[in-house]
């Protein structure tokens, strides 16, 4: 039996998921209880500072009862339920979903799917080399972060971090359609022409590398970039009183990335310009 630590008092609901009794608090999801069960369900687009946006259906999980199988990410427990994280239909579909994804999206810095590419046997060769997306070169328009759109999953985490549920700048959305949607700024502006305020959150939260900072995107261009050799530091932000804490990732005595912790009160893992990016005259040589 495992319990969730649930803080303010609620209802606790009781189901089973593969076999396990679990009990979590009243409005908590499939895949929280799974986090609380240690079982391990594969995500991209889920965020645990956004509101789930149901993109990537990697972490797809079976209800006894459901005629589908339902995304544990959104989906609320209920009282009875019998869930099956790794069952045949889930590891069909996790395949396939991989396999689609992998066949038309460079995935190579995407924490996490090759162990789980290896784990259901998963082939995107098999759709042939017509899958693949045009290639996009990398858009560097900045300084201070870029946008490698080939590697983007659509997952909707930039857009909302953006927008109405973080940042509220909307200086990216999705355009076009189907084959042709895309992440853009407004008219396809470069990005110091548009509405971006370089808080750099869209990059907090993209799960495959499509952004990233831009010392990031060099060191990885020219093979220095190596997350082994790295340290994590947190500290307290000196430029307002806001008291923002920030982690600072740093190489061969260098910073390379500044991020913030998503359980912090204060930033939920969300920085300003400053925060993120006003890091350089540490290092300035």
């Amino acid at each position: 039996m495992t319990t969730v630590d649930i803080g303010i008092p609620k209802r606790l609901v009781e189901f089973t998921v593969d076999g396990q009794a679990v009990r979590v608090p009243e409005g908590s999801t499939i895949l929280d209880a799974c986090t609380a069960a240690d079982k391990d369900i594969p995500t991209l687009c889920y965020g645990d500072t956004l509101e789930p946006a149901n993109a990537c259906r990697v972490c797809m999980v079976e209800v006894a009862g459901s005629r589908t199988l339902v995304p544990s990410c959104s989906r609320k427990a209920e009282p009875g339920m019998v869930v099956h994280t790794d069952s045949e239909r889930t590891r069909t579909s996790r395949k396939v979903v991989l396999e689609l994804l992998a066949s038309a999206t460079d995935l190579s810095t995407t924490p996490g799917v090759a162990e789980w590419m290896a784990e259901t046997g998963a082939d995107p060769d098999r759709f042939g080399p017509d899958a693949a997306t045009v290639a996009q070169p990398a858009l560097v328009d900045n300084e201070l972060y870029v946008r490698d759109y080939g590697k983007c999953i659509l997952c909707y985490k930039c857009v909302d971090a953006c927008g109405e549920q973080w940042q509220n700048s909307f200086a990216i959305t999705v355009a076009g359609r189907g084959f042709d949607a895309r992440i853009s700024t407004e008219f396809s502006n470069p990005l110091p022409d548009s509405a971006c305020v370089y808080c750099g959150n869209c990059v907090e939260v993209c799960p495959t590398g499509a952004l990233s900072f831009k010392r990031e995107y060099d060191k990885r261009e020219d093979g220095t970039w190596d997350e082994s050799r790295q340290t994590a530091t947190s500290t307290i932000c000196t430029f307002c009183g806001v008291g923002c804490t920030l982690t600072l990732h740093v190489q061969d005595n260098e910073i390379v990335k500044v991020t913030s912790p998503h359980e912090s009160s204060v930033t939920h893992g969300n920085l300003c310009i400053k925060g993120r990016f006003g890091w350089q005259h540490v290092q300035n040589r």
